[in-house]
């Protein structure tokens, strides 16, 4: 592609100083950024460059299913609305679910997300056609009269050695649900299996209440030794589960979005983070938050842990963003990718702002000094379309007509 110069009336670095240049220009070559400054010239883009946002636990393919479940807990939710419905899903199913959830995601700035789900095939076509970046963690579960968890490790254990390191923009993991879907043996033979691979494992861990003991069971099982995992929702975790949590360098998904709606609890950010753990921002299911932007995650996640903290300081707008892009707590390390955390020249190239690791982000003119970013949105210019959607009808009409038809069988 040449030289490149992109300008925009504010470039939010993420770097550790939280610089920001205004007005501010990032320079490219051949697809790596050689420069960033305070200046203009190039191409001006509408309001701001920033680095992609990280959405590190989605269930997307499950846009499906968005308003399905209003009101309900997680069990609920699980056993008598969703599971019955995933059931009787397809392949072409899930990439229809996710190839709208990859516009929903690239509309809203999010051009990373960690995924577990079934159908991965489909998910894997949907992500490839969208261009964009995805790390892949196929989930292991037991479910009464739809899968076991032996068939389903073979099967997703299959998948990763067919696909690891063969796509430049997807990571393949293992997802274990978790350790009330899957008994004590199923969770040691997944952690084994990704240790072996050194892949990912991707679990949900202390979401709700009943869940408190679950996080001291999987340290027990050895699910944590020697392994890269990712814990998504952790709300229910004591002193101790912290502690284990250091002791493995246990990387942690925080929903706030998810768990407010399903009233699972607010989980111990500010804790996490004087830790040192590593957290990022996920919003978990379209079915169960009902977005898989993470502007609402990003604003909704310090206001939670300033009311349980009583400290009206806690987690301020830098460290906010820092959950979103993954550059202080960088959960992208965990994630097992090298996503773009900062917009900086580099010896080793990062990707160029049309990529999908850097997006456009518009701010409102509410943004200012002081304040990062307020009431934010993405731009996807129409030439950026992946082609394979613009030879077709448009994704998210082409979408709803296979949820129209899924919807009539289940």
């Amino acid at each position: 592609m040449g030289s490149v110069r992109l300008s925009a009336g504010a470039v939010v670095t993420c770097d550790g100083a939280s610089t920001i240049h205004r007005p501010g220009y990032v320079e490219l070559d051949e697809g790596r950024i050689t420069d960033v400054g305070r200046g203009e010239g190039g191409e001006r883009l509408p309001g701001l460059l920033m680095p992609g946002l990280v959405n590190v636990h989605c269930h997307s393919p499950m846009t499906l299913f968005r308003g399905a479940a209003e009101d309900v807990p997680l069990m609920v939710f699980l056993r008598e609305i969703l599971w019955p419905r995933e059931a009787r899903l397809t392949d072409d199913d899930a990439y229809w679910g996710m190839t709208l959830a990859c516009a929903e995601l690239l509309r809203a700035g999010v051009t990373t997300s960690c995924e577990m789900y079934v159908h991965e095939e489909g998910l894997l076509r949907a992500v490839l056609d969208a261009r964009t970046r995805c790390v892949l963690t196929p989930g292991v579960i037991e479910v009464p009269g739809w899968m076991t968890w032996a068939e389903r490790l073979n099967a997703v254990l299959a998948f990763h050695d067919a696909h690891r390191g063969r796509h430049d923009r997807v990571e393949v993991g293992i997802a274990a649900h978790a350790a009330y879907t899957l008994p004590p043996e199923a969770l040691t033979s997944i952690a084994a299996a990704a240790r072996d691979r050194d892949a990912l494992v991707h679990i949900h861990v202390g979401e709700t209440r009943e869940e408190a003991e679950h996080a001291a069971l999987l340290g027990t099982l050895g699910f944590f030794d020697d392994a890269r995992v990712l814990a998504a929702h952790c709300v229910w975790l004591s002193d101790a589960d912290l502690a284990l949590f250091r002791e493995h360098d246990v990387a942690i998904a925080h929903c706030p979005q998810s768990n407010a709606k399903l009233a699972a609890g607010i989980a111990r950010l500010t804790d996490m983070l004087e830790l040192g753990l590593r957290v990022g921002l996920g919003t978990d299911g379209p079915s169960s938050n009902n977005d898989l932007g993470l502007w609402d995650e990003l604003r909704l996640a310090p206001l939670l842990a300033r009311l349980r903290s009583e400290d009206a300081a806690a987690v301020p707008a830098p460290t906010a963003l820092a959950l979103t892009t993954a550059c202080s707590m960088n959960p992208s390390r965990s994630l097992g990718i090298d996503a773009t955390s900062t917009l900086a020249a580099s010896p080793l190239g990062r990707p160029t702002a049309r990529s999908p690791v850097v997006d456009m982000i518009e701010a409102s003119d509410r943004t200012r000094p002081g304040c990062l970013v307020a009431r934010s949105w993405a731009i996807m210019p129409p030439r950026e379309m992946p082609a394979t959607w613009a030879a077709r009808t448009p994704a998210a009409s082409r979408t709803a007509a296979a949820s129209s038809a899924m919807s009539s069988r289940v």
